[in-house]
């Protein structure tokens, strides 16, 4: 890993904001630790050269947050949130921080379109191959985004959703899932919301009139032991990947996310109490199902790609290409690669930097 690049890197990210133009997210620090990760650092300044003047400046703070619950959720405290967390990294170790406040935030995975648990993902990844001052700032700048824009999904089991600070106040996240189907059964049982138009926000409120998302949402059976969630994890992550496969033509880029959003969950599991690895496996599946319920087509394709025929040649790929979140789905699927030995999922990349 190119660990000074990357230092470099978040040095030039820090400066600006966690989202612009609006509330698109700002890719720029899971994109260069991914390029990092994996010996592709010097091509980090050049991506950075070209993606920084897109960027918004560093929001300002407004006022010191006292009562986080009152804070959670609102985009519009997202300094007030960098600041907090500036603060907490430097009176205690991060993974105490992270510790804490996981329980806190994990209600809300779908957080800037879930890239606040995956921006969290990534600083957890950088910080456990060895802690720096900006990869500190960068855990922090991470959970002030995901702290900011904390989102429900509805049917989320151990979630109640409505007003936000009713549910905000829900610390006891699920501690497992009711169902019984396998992963892959699961997801196939997944329904599609009917207008599939408009932002994550907009879908995302459709899924409670949808009959069968109940039930979906709370289909994939339980882990009974930490071990247990993070193979069911992975098992979803490799699945999810599959799907992308199948599906990535309805909407190649949101789609990326059913795959990344529990790929960051799996990663940061050896940073936490196995306690909390049940409600993270809950979590991570509830976005997976959002999103695939909001975004894929209801029939699927084999496209015809030529697969790459290793990880290597897969984030070649994705760095040649560009494209964050290709950049993004190839590191994931280099994980499932590794762990399965599955050459199917390396396609994905092929696929993506096709239709991205």
């Amino acid at each position: 890993m190119d660990f000074d690049l990357l230092d470099e890197a978040y040095e030039r990210l820090h400066r600006t904001g966690p989202e612009y133009r609006g509330w698109l997210s700002n890719h720029g620090p899971m994109t260069v630790e991914a390029l990092a990760r994996h010996g592709h650092g010097a091509r980090i300044h050049r991506w950075l050269d070209a993606y920084l003047p897109r960027l918004d400046d560093l929001p300002g703070t407004r006022d010191a947050i006292t009562d986080w619950r009152a804070a959670l959720g609102d985009p519009a405290r997202i300094g007030d949130w960098l600041a907090y967390f500036d603060r907490a990294l430097e009176e205690q170790p991060w993974p105490e921080v992270l510790g804490r406040w996981w329980p806190r935030l994990l209600p809300g995975l779908a957080a800037g379109a879930t890239h606040g648990v995956i921006r969290v993902g990534h600083a957890v990844r950088a910080l456990r191959a060895g802690s720096t001052p900006t990869r500190l700032t960068e855990l922090g700048q991470a959970l002030a985004y995901w702290a900011a824009r904390w989102q429900a999904i509805p049917g989320l089991p151990g979630v109640t959703t409505g007003q936000l600070g009713a549910a905000a106040d829900l610390l006891d996240v699920a501690t497992g899932l009711p169902g019984r189907a396998e992963v892959a059964v699961a997801l196939a049982g997944i329904p599609r919301i009917d207008d599939q138009t408009g932002g994550i926000r907009d879908r995302l409120g459709r899924l409670p009139d949808l009959p069968d998302w109940p039930a979906s949402v709370a289909a994939l059976r339980p882990a009974h032991t930490p071990d247990e969630a993070r193979k069911l994890l992975g098992e979803l992550v490799h699945r999810a990947a599959l799907d992308y496969l199948r599906f990535a033509h309805g909407e190649p880029v949101m789609l990326v996310h059913a795959v990344t959003a529990p790929t960051a969950v799996l990663r940061t599991l050896p940073a936490l109490d196995p306690a909390l690895w049940a409600p993270s496996l809950a979590a991570a599946w509830a976005a997976t199902a959002a999103i695939t319920a909001g975004y894929a087509p209801t029939v699927g394709t084999t496209p015809s790609v030529v697969p790459n025929t290793s990880p290597e040649e897969a984030l070649h790929r994705a760095a040649e290409h560009g494209d964050a979140h290709v950049i993004k789905l190839a590191d994931a699927v280099a994980d499932v690669y590794l762990h399965t030995g599955d050459e199917r999922v390396l396609g994905a990349v092929a696929h993506a930097a096709r239709l991205v």
